[in-house]
């Protein structure tokens, strides 16, 4: 964990953390809990509600996160999952609680519904404000006027930006397909009537001309407010306006990308001290053989598979995976993959790419994420391993649940949006293993070769 003793510092305190986010997904989450670790928050991941055990052994936190899957739940299993959530969070007393959702707010009314999440959310939190924060530029997604624009491809300078309703990945989202650009509509559709929008040009005008534009806003009694970002200097902006909101007022509730803890940071006084001296540590060169699982179909991914030249790839068949017997399937790979580590080989093992839409029609993706977890899990309990890899968001949710850790710490940033962390588990199998964890739109082509070889912070500045 990134822990310092210097607790004088505004925004870090011994009486509880302030700041509390539940990531909608695992890999968003770790990227969550990299932006508070790097400004100098002692901060924590855990993978259910905070458990006083747990608690205690941890000691004195900054901010606290619980990585969830409510990007997958239904309606009710949401209300379910964050209710308990929002419970533990409010116990605690913190002051501003983030529901971090994709950069790419990929949600619908059935399914991942951040309109459940407010509504849900909101009944912890009695400040006037629900902040609804549209962009993360460090990922390079963008709002203006209300409209969520956002890269395709890694960052190499060959990319486009794309509304997202024209994505070529996120408008076909097998599960969640983005047909709106406009997130006040995209909100509305999920039961958040009254949106009120701030545009970016409001931030020019200075702070108390901002506050007062918030306050007229919320004298029409609205569900949300969702905030233009274009750039980091807009993050700043409206960091203080949160900050002073959260101060003056009630708990608050900010729904967003990792853009809003970038946010909260900038408004604490050490955070730019922090930033530049914080300790952070370097990720070194692995010393074993590194295992990566890549269940995304995402066409980054399937890149940086094809880069990844230092890896024996296996490659799985997704309909054998989640067909009527897919046990004795199952436990052949796990052999294969364990074999080859055993002997010294890195393995890179991957859904296939030559049926994806076959996948995606049968209806077998939820099952295809539960297979992943498994094979995972068999992996780790045969060979001990030391660094593990998990490429797809629903994949990455479900297989750390599967293996039994209680929280992750941050570690060392590898690419934007992509962090490596320690897992915290009872099971010594498990402990102190370095996990990456990513979501298909994620990461630099050659991340997994990054993986291997370890990769300083000074390359990546933006995680």
């Amino acid at each position: 964990m990134n822990a310092h003793n210097d607790d004088t510092r505004s925004g870090v305190t011994d009486g509880g953390p302030q700041y509390a986010f539940y990531g909608d997904d695992f890999t968003g989450a770790t990227d969550t809990l990299a932006h508070l670790a790097r400004a100098g928050l002692r901060t924590m991941l855990l993978l259910a509600p905070p458990d006083p055990t747990h608690l205690r052994k941890l000691g004195p936190l900054d901010a606290i996160g619980v990585a969830g899957a409510a990007r997958t739940m239904s309606p009710d299993q949401q209300r379910a999952e964050l209710t308990r959530v929002g419970q533990a969070f409010a116990e605690l007393g913190v002051r501003v609680m983030h529901y971090k959702v994709c950069s790419t707010f990929d949600s619908a009314p059935r399914t991942g519904s951040i309109g459940v999440a407010i509504r849900t959310l909101r009944e912890y939190c009695a400040n006037p404000l629900v902040a609804v924060i549209g962009g993360q530029p460090s990922l390079r997604r963008y709002c203006v006027f209300g409209e969520l624009y956002a890269a395709a491809g890694a960052d190499d300078g060959e990319s486009s930006i794309y509304r997202i309703d024209r994505h070529p990945t996120m408008s076909r989202h097998p599960v969640t397909p983005m047909s709106e650009a406009d997130l006040r509509v995209h909100l509305q559709r999920q039961g958040v009537e009254n949106v009120q929008s701030i545009d970016w040009r409001c931030y020019a005008a200075g702070g108390a001309a901002l506050q007062t534009e918030l306050e007229r806003r919320l004298t029409l009694r609205p569900d949300a407010v969702l905030f233009d970002v274009l750039d980091d200097s807009h993050l700043q902006t409206i960091g203080r306006l949160l900050a002073n909101q959260a101060r003056s007022a009630a708990p608050l509730l900010a729904v967003g990308a990792s853009s809003v803890a970038q946010a909260y940071v900038s408004a604490l006084a050490q955070s730019a001290a922090s930033a530049a001296t914080a300790q952070r540590e370097r990720l070194a060169r692995a010393r074993s053989p590194v295992f990566v699982l890549a269940g995304s179909l995402s066409p980054l991914t399937e890149l940086q598979i094809r880069a990844a030249r230092s890896y024996r790839h296996i490659e799985l068949d997704p309909l054998q995976m989640t067909g009527e017997s897919p046990h004795s399937y199952l436990m052949a790979q796990v052999a294969a993959i364990a074999d080859a580590l055993r002997n010294g080989s890195n393995v890179l093992a991957f859904t296939s790419r030559r049926e994806p839409n076959a996948v995606e029609s049968s209806g077998a993706l939820p099952q295809l994420a539960h297979a992943c977890a498994v094979l995972l899990r068999q992996v780790l309990d045969a060979e001990k391993l030391r660094r593990v890899g998990i490429a797809g968001g629903d994949t990455s949710s479900i297989a750390v649940r599967a293996l039994g850790a209680w929280g992750l710490s941050y570690l060392a940033p590898l690419s934007a949006g992509v962090s490596v962390c320690r897992v915290h588990a009872d099971n010594p199998q498990l402990d102190g293993i370095e996990l990456m964890l990513k979501g298909g739109q994620m990461g630099d082509v050659d991340l997994f070769e990054k993986l291997l070889e370890g990769h300083g912070d000074n390359d990546c500045t933006d995680v």
